[in-house]
């Protein structure tokens, strides 16, 4: 009889997500906010995604030998604690209880897990319980599941987790060692949060938005160094200013937020007018720098004689969707490759769980080639889809989707792009799409026009074949999933203006024939078409929504946008009848 293992995210409140191992190879995987279509899925667990991931398989709960989940609870005796409980003196109440009442939190979520299992059909008695802390987690997910064994050194820079939220180790013949860890409020990522706060963002959304804009601003205008204190080994938040809690935390209208009074005295009241504007274009910048450069020198100072050794680093954690800061771990003289988890937020702690389950099982974990890991669907599926609509969109049944597709974006068409496998992580990777030309002139106000209304300032992601790649892109790149900030060359600023940041790098999506056969074709189709063998890539959603599941979804999707055209499996989806248009 096979192992079967299921990994369970949510722990920490925000991004539950669901994976399933049968022995040693990963067959399904499902973040929760996809099936709910609430973002994020705060404070919600992974009923609905443990099920998805069950059915795909053809498993029932009974079947399910071991449940992972990246959560774990921490002795009195270690460090994590008393840190915590030193460092919020202030706030007496919290730091007393991390003391006396430190796994408080990890009880209560086995308590929601028991039902979680219930309903579920798992026994919990006969089926066995894994916890791996959250941190480990992350760090399995990036180095356990590699084509390699080899030695990599391990960087997980995260937000929180039950009280680390840095792990600096390494990972060899597919066992993973600390070296370091920080607690908490010491996070890096805890800081860029609160920075993030102040200039009006939402946590967990927000981060992006300022990583994008700080490329249009000064770093040197505004110097934040009095936020943390570090000194190339030891690394500490100023929590009289940010990363607070309690009475120290600065209030709006009965909201707490991630930073005190004194942080709006010392740079000012909180953004409410354009980010554009002096100086929270500047603070953005500064933020970043101030990021990427504490991030880099953990990097140097903890893993630099492991890399002088391999060249192998695997980074994940929710500070690792930070492209830049990604382009700037691969530039460190001693990198010579860079293994971001294509899912490295608190989503992929549920596949870095079970695979560490797995690995402590004896079983040899398979490399995971893809992250197509969620739900298809056929056309009848399709069809029912938009027959049930209430608006009753026009449908027709194409013979070569990837030709019609092809014609429809030569002829400047921006297109709802539905096939295949669900896409795992937050990246659309060509299988729930939205796509257009990157040569249409306009087209990016085309896309915000249409559905996204995206700020102008934000250029968009790219998909592109591996062999035009090398034409545009540095030669020791091959990034399947937009994890890194790419510089590319002047010929591409000219020809693809609107996938270009200021700062002259993209985001872009190498696209390899085995690992997606289907959009591949779709590419070259393109490039048949117009000489050009690349996409602009936008997710399948509109702005606040999750990714498109199911053909439901994307009809809602569609219908609620000025989207003219979207292939739906083999289906062409319109929202009047207008033959011969190509």
């Amino acid at each position: 009889m096979p192992l079967i293992t299921l990994g369970l995210s949510g722990a920490i409140g925000h991004d539950p997500s669901a994976a399933l191992f049968v022995d040693g190879k990963l067959v399904a995987a499902v973040e929760e906010e996809r099936l709910l279509r609430r973002k994020h899925a705060k404070n919600e667990l992974p009923y609905l995604a443990a099920r998805q991931c069950l059915q795909m398989a053809g498993v029932k709960g009974a079947d399910v030998n071991q449940i992972a989940i990246p959560c774990a609870p921490i002795s009195l005796f270690r460090r994590a604690r008393w840190h915590y409980a030193y460092r919020h003196w202030y706030a007496p109440d919290r730091s007393i209880d991390s003391l006396f009442n430190g796994n408080r939190r990890f009880r209560r979520y086995l308590q929601e897990l028991n039902g979680l299992l219930e309903k579920l059909h798992i026994s919990r008695p006969r089926t066995k319980l894994v916890p791996v802390g959250h941190q480990l987690a992350h760090a399995s997910s990036c180095y356990l599941l590699n084509e390699s064994k080899q030695k990599t050194a391990i960087f997980c820079i995260d937000s929180k987790g039950e009280y680390s939220n840095i792990f600096l180790g390494y990972g060899e013949n597919g066992n993973i060692r600390e070296i370091k860890q920080f607690y908490d409020p010491d996070s890096v990522c805890g800081m860029y949060a609160a920075l993030t706060d102040y200039l009006g963002f939402e946590i967990l959304d927000g981060e992006f938005k300022v990583m994008g804009i700080s490329s249009l601003g000064d770093p040197e205008k505004y110097d934040l160094s009095s936020l943390a204190k570090f000194d190339g080994k030891h690394f500490k938040v100023n929590n009289k200013l940010i990363s607070t809690i309690g009475l120290r935390r600065y209030k709006t209208k009965s909201r707490g937020h991630y930073f005190s009074k004194r942080l709006v005295e010392m740079l000012g009241p909180r953004r409410a007018g354009s980010l554009l504007e002096d100086p929270y274009v500047h603070y953005a910048a500064a933020i970043q720098k101030l990021y990427e450069d504490i991030a880099t020198g953990l990097v140097s100072y903890y893993l630099k004689d492991i890399l002088k050794d391999t060249g192998r680093l695997a980074i994940a954690g929710t500070g690792a969707m930070n492209i830049r800061l990604n382009q700037r771990l691969k530039e460190l003289p001693f990198v010579k490759e860079l293994i971001v988890h294509p899912a490295c937020g608190d989503s992929g702690t549920a596949i870095g769980a079970a695979a560490y389950a797995v690995r402590q099982s004896k079983l040899k974990l398979e490399p995971v080639n893809n992250m197509y890991l969620g739900p298809s669907y056929n056309n009848d599926q399709c069809i029912d889809a938009c027959v049930m609509h209430r608006e009753k969109p026009q449908w027709q049944l194409l013979e070569d989707a990837h030709t019609t597709a092809a014609q429809l974006l030569g002829n400047g068409q921006a297109i709802g792009w539905f096939r295949g496998r669900m896409e795992f992580g937050p990246r659309a990777l060509g299988n729930r799409s939205i796509l257009a030309s990157p040569i249409q002139k306009g087209i990016g106000d085309v896309i915000n026009h249409q559905v996204k209304y995206r700020e102008h300032w934000r250029p968009f992601s790219v998909s592109l074949l591996n062999t035009v790649a090398e034409d545009f892109l540095p030669r020791d790149c091959q990034d399947e999933y937009m994890c890194i900030s790419l510089p590319v060359s002047s010929k591409w600023q000219g020809l693809y203006p609107n996938t270009v940041c200021p700062n002259g790098t993209t985001r872009a999506q190498i696209v390899n024939q085995a690992s997606n056969p289907d959009f591949y074709r779709l590419l070259q189709c393109f490039q048949g078409e117009t000489g050009h063998g690349l996409l602009i890539n936008a997710t399948l959603s509109r702005p606040g929504e999750a990714l498109v599941c199911t053909p439901e979804d994307a009809v809602n999707m569609f219908m609620g946008t000025d989207l003219n055209y979207m292939i739906l499996e083999d289906l062409l989806v319109t929202k009047r009848e207008e033959p011969d248009i190509w």
